[in-house]
């Protein structure tokens, strides 16, 4: 019988705080239960550091640059199958609780259910533009006073969210443990913390109080000293109009870290659901992509800097060990992956799937293949694009200069080696294989198109009647509980798990 699987994902976490799970100072209890019995994934990565690309990468096992999604308003086209089209077709039942950032009308792309709305919206307004490099767009671009902001709150918009998303996801659990429907199921749970604002609650908040990881290990540079792409994070982010403290900076950590605490909560109610209902399934954790943290003054994601740009991923599946995994992988991988664990035939679409499933690796196997990311987003005025092999992490733009980082010696990524005469070897092997990958001047000229139609069609969509593509969950009320055309005898005993005890 094929196995059920549950998919949790979370926003914005950062892969170096779960070198081999989580640290051992956070207090994450359940996802250390997790990662106890689960392959841990120590370096992975996402194909995007930003939600929309990262998140169409994952569900499609494709880049950017294939997915046309570029950023965070580009349209994830109905045409590209995902791992919720590939299991459904299989005979799956696909269900998704919680954000997943789809832009555009299709709100579910295979997903057979959607429990709650998104998070951000579906249309094309937070297009950035190529045409005005240096433009700043106020209403939407990230600014710092999610880190001046910091602090406690018994409610927020954000938690507010993720208090719906684990109750839906919940109460599905229990609907699916009841045995009505015969399938195999495909549940994704999607929770939009810890992204900022770094706003936590009280009880999470205490846990931090004498917490040893509340300054970054690089401190804030001068930004004469960033490279050129940071440099352009930094103006994105309304830097200077921010005075940043060190308690703001001790806040924002201790907010972000107190989130992850509560996630687990979270986390830990929906496997208690699957052990109390005796259902069995494969589990996945894994994040979008990263927050830098205030590391070397850097906050929130963008670029492709450790802590931006890895993310935790672990497996909890039969036939794949329990055990650490050193060997770079991709968020794009999953995709392949959960078609492998299910048994599901991707044939039909192989030769455009770029990632690679990961089960070889939880049986002992090897990757050779680099893995490959891309940003086309705001902070970029051309596309970049970045290679991760064994120790090496390279990263080229048409408008920057190249770098390379020894990731062994130089975890921080302080020392750019690739002007480096000694390095020469290592740059004209990765140079080769980015060549082979990308051509710069096209997915230039692809990204700048796909902005420049989409503020015309977004601009239009705005004059007179505005239908936006928002998900509208629907619940039948008339199926709900108890109503007339029901059997009172029957429908107790079909809602009740365990029958009989």
């Amino acid at each position: 019988m094929s196995p059920n699987i549950l998919i949790l994902m979370v926003d914005q976490l950062n892969g170096t705080l779960f070198p081999d799970g989580p640290a051992d100072w956070l207090h994450a209890p359940n996802l250390k239960a997790l990662a106890a019995r689960s392959t841990r994934f120590r370096n992975g990565y996402t194909g995007s550091p930003l939600c929309a690309p990262g998140r169409a990468s994952f569900m499609s096992g494709q880049l950017p640059s294939r997915t046309g999604v570029y950023d965070n308003a580009a349209e994830f086209s109905s045409a590209i199958p995902t791992y919720a089209h590939h299991l459904r077709r299989a005979g799956y039942h696909t269900v998704l609780s919680g954000k997943m950032h789809f832009v555009g009308p299709d709100q579910l792309h295979g997903f057979e259910e959607r429990l709650t709305t998104d998070i951000y919206p579906a249309d094309f307004g937070w297009t950035p533009d190529y045409r005005k490099p240096g433009e700043r767009i106020d209403w939407w671009y990230h600014n710092m006073g999610s880190v001046t902001g910091a602090g406690v709150a018994e409610i927020t918009n954000q938690l507010e969210y993720d208090d719906e998303v684990a109750h839906f996801a919940r109460m599905k659990l229990y609907d699916l443990a009841r045995g009505k429907d015969a399938r195999p199921w495909c549940m994704t749970v999607s929770f939009t913390h810890p992204h900022d604002p770094y706003v936590a609650r009280r009880k999470y908040w205490d846990l931090y109080e004498d917490c040893a990881h509340l300054l970054p290990e690089v401190p804030a540079m001068a930004y004469e000293d960033h490279d050129p792409h940071a440099q352009r994070i930094f103006d994105a982010n309304d830097w200077r109009s921010f005075d940043i403290t060190e308690e703001d900076i001790r806040r924002s950590r201790r907010a972000y870290f107190a989130n992850i605490s509560y996630l687990d909560d979270k986390i830990g109610e929906l496997l208690s659901v699957l052990e109390d209902t005796r259902q069995e399934a494969i589990v996945v954790f894994c994040s979008d992509h990263g927050d830098m943290l205030g590391e070397r003054g850097l906050w929130f994601k963008m670029c492709f800097y450790e802590g931006s740009a890895r993310v935790p991923l672990m497996i909890s599946a039969p036939g794949m060990e329990a055990g650490t995994v050193e060997a770079p992988v991709s968020t794009i991988d999953l995709c392949p992956t959960l078609c492998d664990l299910a048994g599901v035939d991707m044939s039909d679409v192989a030769p455009w799937v770029q990632g690679e499933s990961l089960v070889p690796l939880g049986q002992g196997g090897a990757r050779v293949s680099p893995v490959a990311i891309e940003y086309a987003a705001e902070a970029s005025e051309a596309p970049l694009v970045c290679l991760r092999q064994g120790r090496w992490k390279y990263t080229a733009c048409a408008l920057d200069p190249e770098q390379l980082f020894d990731l062994d010696s130089d975890p921080q990524e302080l020392v750019n080696l690739a002007d480096d005469p000694e390095y020469g070897p290592e740059v004209e092997g990765f140079r080769a294989e980015a060549a082979a990958r990308w051509d710069p001047a096209r997915f230039d000229a692809e990204v700048r198109a796909s902005q420049a139609q989409r503020w015309v069609v977004y601009e239009a969509l705005r004059q007179g009647g505005y239908y936006p593509w928002d998900h509208q969950p629907l619940r039948a009320a008339s199926e709900r509980y108890m109503r007339n055309h029901m059997d009172l005898n029957v429908l107790e005993d079909r809602q009740r798990f365990p029958r009989g005890e």
